[in-house]
């Protein structure tokens, strides 16, 4: 509202100055016409003057004095022509200002009427917008007001609730803890478990598991992971260099096109990490699920199924890889430099490359059907798993023969290939780490055959369980008799229930967002009317405005015709000041000549015809500027209408879309709001959980420390107690030796006083 008023106050200046220019322009006409009655006047009365002055020449021509009032006419004629002409360039400059100011006002009051426009509908927005939230707020205050009342009437009945369940709590705690002493005795004294004395209810018992079984079976799963993680390196260095060969050779892609097959060749061998770095990684947090204190068999390892559907997928990839592979060694071998025993050797690495990716293809049907022992379609007896073992070993030896062979036809290829004349450096040492990587893979496939092949005896083995009553090494071919097969479905649908419970829920939609959303939805037909409304006030302040630059727009046509009439006046005004000036020169060049002219006076007749002409000229000018006026306005407000519906239709589409952003982006600041309370809930919950389990770690870590402290006391005083047994020990035995020593000495005593009596 300020800045409307600072306008209208400008607005009203400007037309003040304008006013101003118009008196000014008016007295300065006025003033012409009275120099021009002027000049008249002094016109006729140098002509009666002149008149005069030749009758006394008659009279009189001997005696000739000269006439002084002509000079001084003339002076004062200069005088006004010179006046005059300042007037007119002071009349000129006063129109050039005049219309440099109605520019410059015609602009600013444009550009303040879209400010004015556009300050109008912020404000209008953000009043709206604060009515909307004012009375959000209130209606929220009266909701949290009477939720508060609620809330404490609830506390209270729970204070009163939670006073009468303690004291119910403090009596069954003293009842159930007399009923579980009473039943701990019943259980200790009377309920002797001897169920291991029988076969049939020995195998519902609880297996109990070895854990050197299980801390070796981790072992070589660890060793396992770190030399598949080997090979899937091995092989990605394969295809990576692969890759840059196939971009060399046999079409340079800096200096010659490549082709389809190349470039589809060299896009699935960019993608190689992606389908190859998951096995390794799926065997390694399977490793990560194995525990010391649970057995983990094949019934159980859940993990596995992850490992093979990676497998499963990467063995795809190569398949889907070995077509584009194949096709670009027959390009290789269509190249004009490419001679017979080169085509041979290409041959020979397309049949190892073939036989490579079926025995990729045998290891992964092994290994899905492995995983698939811990799955509830599956139906394989135990017996069956060291048969599956020894498939895994052989298809790895398979894979390392078949490793080998690539290498050894890739070599060879190589060398041929260097020797020709064509062969570049960069292809040379491309080729070189090819040769490398496939080095570096037969090794590692070697490695985890020989491991595998080594270690075969042991996953051969039955799991390292027994029943209740029994030795694990003891009567090993009957631990299949003796463990129930109910336990091993027990097991297994165990372990599968903990694997789903790792998996994260589905993702939701909350119920308060769902009810909001509703809400919203429900609350749309009173925000179209609403907006409805707005856009009926919007149209009738965009009229009225309109209104107002319409009649400014006619005030300016009406000024710019009166310009136009004035500058006709002042052309006509020079005109007659130039023929006036122009006489005045005949006049004293007569004078300076001397020589009677007749001239002819200036009758009414004259004066009337020039009356009537500027008349008939001012009239025909009028009736042709109000014909003119008629057609510019009835022009300009049919150009306007045109502007104006125009106009109203962009003005109601941005309306509509403005709408529909703002709500969207209302929802989007709504939901980031309630995103970030999220996130800071689960943020203070995370703090105060980690505070927890530091606490529980230090209470834990002082717990053990204590625990350790009186166990080492404890062992201490246990081997004070043994040097002391064994110090008595010592003194017992001494007594006894010396008491047998004497016994002896007494007896051989007795023995020679018998002999002396005998004597």
């Amino acid at each position: 509202m300020l800045m409307a008023d600072c306008k209208m106050n400008n607005v009203k200046e400007r037309e003040q100055v304008v006013r101003k220019y118009e008196q000014e322009v008016d007295s300065l006409t006025f003033r012409n016409q009275q120099l021009s009655t002027r000049c008249s006047v002094l016109q006729d009365e140098l002509e009666c003057l002149e008149s005069k002055k030749k009758n006394k020449n008659k009279e009189s021509p001997s005696h000739h004095v000269p006439s002084t009032t002509p000079g001084i006419f003339n002076e004062e004629l200069q005088n006004k022509i010179e006046e005059n002409a300042r007037l007119h360039k002071q009349v000129n400059d006063s129109e050039i200002e005049y219309r440099r100011k109605l520019d410059e006002l015609q602009q600013k009051l444009f550009h303040f009427e879209r400010e004015c426009n556009q300050h109008e509908a912020v404000l209008n927005a953000t009043v709206q917008k604060n009515k909307t939230h004012i009375d959000k707020l209130q209606e929220e205050k009266a909701m949290l007001e009477v939720k508060l009342q609620t809330i404490e009437t609830e506390v209270k009945n729970y204070k009163t609730r939670t006073e009468k369940a303690e004291t119910s709590l403090t009596s069954l705690q003293s009842d159930l803890n007399a009923q579980l002493g009473f039943a701990n005795k019943i259980i200790a004294d009377k309920l002797p478990f001897v169920d291991t004395k029988s076969v049939v209810l020995n195998g519902l018992n609880l297996p109990t598991h070895d854990r050197r079984h299980q801390l070796r079976s981790r072992e070589l799963v660890n060793q396992s992971a770190n030399l598949l993680g080997d090979i899937v390196q091995a092989f990605s260095n394969f295809y990576t260099y692969t890759e840059q060969r196939s971009q060399i050779y046999p079409a340079d892609g800096k200096i010659e096109p490549i082709s389809p097959v190349n470039t589809q060749f060299c896009t699935l061998l960019h993608e190689n990490l992606s389908h190859l770095r998951p096995v390794s990684e799926s065997l390694k947090f399977f490793l990560s699920t194995f525990k010391e204190d649970a057995l983990t068999t094949l019934e159980t390892a859940t993990g596995l199924q992850t490992f093979a559907k990676n497998v499963k997928k990467m063995v795809a990839y190569m398949n889907k890889i070995l077509p584009y592979q194949l096709s670009s060694l027959e390009e290789e071998c269509a190249i004009s430099s490419c001679t017979s025993m080169l085509q041979t050797k290409n041959m020979d690495l397309h049949r190892s490359l073939k036989r490579l990716n079926g025995v990729f293809n045998k290891l992964e049907a092994i290994t899905s059907l492995l995983a698939a022992q811990s799955t509830k379609s599956c139906a394989h007896s135990p017996a069956n798993h060291p048969c599956m073992f020894k498939l895994v070993c052989k298809g790895l030896n398979d894979l390392h023969d078949v490793v080998r062979e690539v290498s050894k036809h890739y070599n060879s290829k190589v060398s041929l290939e260097h020797q020709m004349p064509t062969a570049t450096q960069r292809l040379k040492t491309t080729d070189e780490c090819v040769v490398s990587s496939l080095v570096s893979l037969v090794t590692a496939t070697g490695k985890f055959a020989t491991f595998l092949s080594g270690n075969k005896d042991f996953f051969n083995q039955r799991a390292g369980y027994r029943t209740r009553g029994g030795s694990i090494s003891a009567d090993t071919g009957n631990q299949s008799v003796r463990s129930n097969p109910a336990t091993v479905n027990f097991r297994q649908k165990a372990a599968q229930y903990v694997s789903l419970l790792a998996k994260p829920c589905p993702e939701s939609v909350p119920h308060h967002i769902a009810a909001h959303n509703r809400k919203v939805m429900l609350s749309s037909a009173e925000s179209r009317e609403g907006l409805a409304k707005q856009i009926e006030t919007f149209q009738q302040k965009v009229t009225k405005l309109e209104q107002e630059k319409e009649h400014w727009m006619l005030e300016h046509q009406l000024l710019k015709i009166k310009f136009e009439n004035e500058t006709e006046k002042n052309k006509k005004l020079e005109k007659e000041l130039e023929s006036s000036s122009r006489r005045e020169e005949i006049t004293s060049i007569q004078d300076n000549i001397e020589t009677p002219i007749p001239v002819r006076k200036s009758t009414d007749s004259d004066k009337r015809l020039d009356v009537t002409m500027l008349g008939r000229c001012e009239t025909s000018k009028v009736t042709s500027g109000v014909d003119t006026r008629e057609t510019l306005i009835k022009n300009h407000f049919s150009t306007r209408i045109n502007e104006m519906t125009q106009q109203l239709q962009l003005s109601d589409s941005k309306c509509v879309s403005f709408h529909a952003e703002v709500r969207a982006l209302h929802k989007q600041l709504q939901m980031a709001e309630r995103a970030k309370k999220q996130a800071e809930d689960e943020v203070k919950a995370m703090s105060q959980t980690y505070t927890q389990l530091k606490d529980e770690l230090s209470t834990t870590s002082k717990n053990y420390e204590s625990q350790l402290s009186m166990m080492s006391d404890h062992l201490a005083g246990m081997n004070e107690k043994l040097t002391q047994q064994r110090d008595e020990i010592d003194e017992l035995k001494s007594q006894t030796a010396n008491a047998k020593t004497s016994n002896s000495s007494s007896a051989t005593s007795k023995l020679l006083s018998l002999k002396k009596s005998r004597k």
